[in-house]
């Protein structure tokens, strides 16, 4: 890392901290909750009013955004802001591992987690799915750097989070177990050991105290879960949350192991791109961390496929993007007279990129190819020959192949591995910010994405305006007539009427009927 950057390193975890931040917080609440956020955020916003409901297994969330609905209001905003939050705070956690992954690769990851559709999906939903993720890496981070407090602190944080902190200490502990059951341990490389000779992956003097930790831990879940002693079934809440994980296991779901592969697959093609490379790498040279790293991600995915809830894919993609920074810190490594030659190779190569994205954008729009059928006279007679376009998508990737084969012989196997990579890496690059837009549900807020659990109500605006147009003609205010709902057991329906006077019923009083009914 230059020493350019690495003055500037804490002004640019800020820049990644705002990306983070602007992927997550713009118009975080122009679409509706689902039936899945609404169950969280009508427990938080009862507490808010000064009732006891029961809580479901995810109270860091409830009572956290409890407060804010105490203190600002109850919107679509601010049911997501505390998971908005803490996946902008997760750029940081590199930072806490810069001695063991290096500076420059630990910054690179933090910008990766910045823009990561994935991580950007998940941090705005109402779900305490991402306070797990961002408490489990602070807490890891905090331990390894000997601070016993913070520590503890994350760790509680961690623990009433929810469901998904079991499955993330489930796929590190198996993990280890793996690791340490492996009988023939690969041979120390150059990348795993320090400046000093020393290895990367010496363990450090085991001096922190576990009390410190224990402590912090535990004056956390007390007072945090149950909010200063204000909501004390928060207690019994967290304490649910290994359970609901394990139900779902067994639980029914609309998602298919097939399925959770193709959202790994369609979100995450630069970090695989990057991790493919940097796992053939350190496999040729028997680096260990990548070997660890390779066998994270190996479980992770397979928990994640068999679980068949997509949100689990967020441990796949922590020690993807890890592996993706340790590739992308390596590319960075150019000397000043070889730039030019591996621009020219970037440029070309991005225009049969392009070019392969068009047809492929074209193949979706007409897979028969009825568009492009043509009339060619053979023996006196017009004969229909439609174009293929599958010919025209090989070929292109067959030009690529020799373009670099061409560069590889004629300047250098390193101008051509550069070239090639940072042409993918741009390309895959504007791919991902497009997916990370489209994935915030920003572009189109009805759309259907992998990440979500269920999808937001329809028409739920046109629903609002109808029932306040209603009250207001009969009652001079638009919020002053009772809505009944009847027959209807819907979460998002019940927290889009927040505001109104709502009665749930099964059956109505023929003797009293209501004025307006859903």
């Amino acid at each position: 890392m230059n020493l350019r950057l690495l003055k500037n390193e804490g002004w640019l975890y800020g820049l990644a901290f705002l990306i983070a931040l602007g992927f997550r917080i713009i118009q975080l609440g122009a679409s509706p909750l689902t039936d899945s956020e609404a169950t969280l955020a009508l427990q938080a916003l009862h507490l808010a009013q000064g009732k006891a409901p029961l809580l479901g297994p995810q109270p860091g969330y409830i009572l956290l955004t409890s407060i804010f609905f105490s203190i600002i209001n109850s919107t679509n905003f601010i049911a997501r802001f505390v998971p908005a939050i803490a996946g902008s705070a997760l750029v940081f956690a590199p930072y806490l591992f810069r001695d063991k992954i290096k500076p420059d690769r630990a910054l690179i990851l933090a910008f990766l987690f910045a823009i990561d559709p994935g991580l950007v999906a998940l941090s705005r939903q109402a779900s305490g799915t991402m306070l797990a993720v961002a408490s489990l890496l602070f807490a890891w981070g905090m331990w390894q750097n000997r601070r016993a407090v913070p520590a503890g602190i994350f760790a509680g944080l961690g623990l009433l989070s929810g469901p998904s902190l079991w499955a993330g200490w489930l796929v590190l502990g198996l993990t280890g177990m793996f690791l340490r059951g492996m009988e023939t341990r690969p041979t120390l490389s150059d990348e795993s050991k320090n400046a000093d000779g020393s290895s990367a992956h010496d363990p450090k003097p085991a001096n922190i105290e576990y009390r410190p930790a224990l402590f912090a831990l535990v004056i956390t879940v007390l007072f945090g879960g149950t909010l200063f002693f204000l909501s004390p079934n928060g207690l019994s809440a967290w304490i649910s949350a290994l359970p609901a994980y394990l139900t779902g296991w067994t639980s029914a779901t609309s998602m298919t192991p097939g399925r959770i592969l193709l959202a790994f697959i369609g979100y995450e093609p630069l970090g695989i791109f990057l991790a493919i490379l940097s796992l053939i790498r350190g496999y040729r040279t028997k680096s260990r961390r990548i070997i660890r790293l390779s066998v994270w991600l190996a479980v992770a995915l397979l928990l994640a496929v068999f679980y068949r809830q997509t949100a689990e894919l967020v441990w796949v993609i922590i020690p993807l993007l890890t592996l993706a920074a340790f590739e992308l810190a390596r590319a960075l490594e150019m000397y000043t007279d070889e730039r030019v030659e591996i621009g020219v190779v970037v440029m070309a190569l991005l225009i049969l990129l392009a070019y392969i994205w068009f047809d492929a954008a074209k193949i979706g729009l007409d897979p028969h190819g009825q568009l492009n059928s043509t009339f060619l006279p053979i023996f006196g007679n017009n004969v229909e020959i439609k174009a293929a376009p599958y010919i025209v998508l090989l070929g292109a990737f067959l030009i690529i192949i020799l373009c670099v084969s061409f560069v590889a012989f004629g300047w250098s196997a390193r101008t051509a591995r550069l070239g090639t990579t940072w042409a993918f890496v741009l390309f895959l690059g504007a791919y991902t910010i497009a997916a990370a837009w489209s994935a915030s549900g920003v572009r189109a807020q009805n759309g259907v994405e992998f990440w979500a659990p269920d999808q937001p109500p329809v028409q739920e605006k046109l629903l609002l305006s109808t029932i306040d147009e209603v009250s207001e003609f009969s009652m001079g205010h638009a919020q002053a007539q009772p809505v009944t709902v009847m027959g209807i057991k819907s979460p998002a329906l019940e927290w889009a009427l927040r505001d109104r006077n709502v009665e749930m019923m099964s059956t109505l009083d023929q003797q009293a009927p209501p004025a307006i009914v859903i």
